[in-house]
């Protein structure tokens, strides 16, 4: 299979990436824009790969996008290009629109001009697989229920809401149109090569640098955990095996508060980093205002990918953390130049030369 991955330089992307290209794919074609939070450096372990490429597109360029699906004979696309972080999107909604809906649009358009130029058996083994977030169902309450299938749809912010938004274009592309289409709802990822805005890297990062450690609220918020590995090894068997038109949630049944995350990283540096005189890093967690329409509580059923496709998780939360934590303590190349400001179009100026 010759699969593009959008946003492939993301994190779940450039996972997504590493793990096809790892586990022997034809072809990866990653697309990605290259906006600030698409990392090269992510992807410096494959990108001299002979079943690697990438190339620096725009989802929402719809001629570009035929293009390279027809120069790479593309059979499958995997989409995970948005824009993800929920405070962003209060601060500027506007961006997220464009790029998760109108974009996923452009790339829905692409994508079934190319699938319809396809021989018979080609055009019955593409698939456009459309990587959504658990976000899309709103919130739960902290005493039970769980986010299945059949949930209905209840997004709180901006974010949430153009994910949303976008599930169901490709919904509709697949019914009116016939694109043979599957989806996937994701908890919260976590693991190495994570932007250092999300709670964990931010958290690790601050910790490391002995700074604040911000909680929202008082850190009862609870959210399911999901190691980014895992997510890839589900993500290739949803594409690979998952039926058309239908989606599948992807969870590791991990629920752990906020504080209860920050509080284990930093209990972990406190073995792999001790403080000087006797501090722990938890002194530095710093309670602040909650963000508006902050969801309490997120917890997927992942029965259906479970029994249908025979996907678990491998990594359990606690070993998980243990191994991000590890990972952000011996990979200070990568994420010193995003926090220093060095990380710049210029510096991914020099690594373009090895993409397409």
């Amino acid at each position: 299979m010759r699969i593009l991955v959008t946003g492939g330089a993301g994190f779940i992307g450039s996972a997504v990436c590493r793990h096809l290209v790892a586990d022997g794919a034809e072809r990866v074609v990653n697309v990605d824009k290259l906006t600030y939070a698409g990392n090269l450096d992510s992807l410096r372990m494959i990108e001299t790969q002979a079943n690697y490429v990438h190339y620096r597109a725009d989802i929402g360029d719809e001629r570009h996008m035929l293009e390279i699906m027809r120069r790479e004979k593309i059979g499958a696309v995997m989409h995970l290009a948005a824009e993800s972080h929920v405070d962003r999107s209060i601060e500027g909604p506007d961006v997220f629109v464009k790029t998760n809906i109108v974009g996923t649009v452009s790339l829905l358009n692409a994508a079934l001009a190319h699938w319809s130029e396809l021989a018979t058996g080609k055009r019955e083994r593409f698939r456009f697989h459309h990587i959504s977030t658990d976000e899309v169902f709103g919130d739960l309450p902290f005493d039970g229920g769980v986010f299945t299938e059949e949930t209905a749809y209840a997004p709180s912010s901006p974010y949430a809401a153009s994910k949303a938004a976008s599930d169901h274009m490709v919904r509709a592309w697949a019914h009116t149109y016939g694109l043979p289409v599957v989806l996937s709802n994701c908890s919260n990822n976590f693991g190495p090569y994570h932007f250092p805005e999300k709670l964990i890297p931010l958290a690790i990062i601050n910790a490391i640098e002995e700074k604040p450690l911000p909680i929202y609220g008082t850190g009862a918020n609870v959210r399911d955990w999901l190691h980014v590995e895992d997510h890839a090894r589900a993500l290739e068997l949803v594409v690979r095996q998952g039926r058309p038109g239908e989606s599948y949630n992807i969870g590791a049944r991990a629920e752990r508060s906020n504080l209860a995350v920050v509080e284990g990283i930093c209990d972990r540096l406190d073995t792999r980093r001790p403080r000087g005189q006797g501090k722990s890093y938890r002194d530095l967690i710093t309670h602040v205002s909650d963000r508006p329409g902050h969801d309490r509580r997120y917890a997927i059923d992942p029965a259906k990918i479970e029994r249908e496709l025979g996907w678990k998780p491998q990594l359990g939360f606690d070993d998980g953390l243990s191994m991000t934590v590890d990972w952000y303590l011996a990979n200070r190349w990568w994420w010193e130049p995003i926090r220093d400001g060095r990380y710049s179009g210029a510096r991914l100026g020099e690594r373009q030369r090895r993409s397409a």
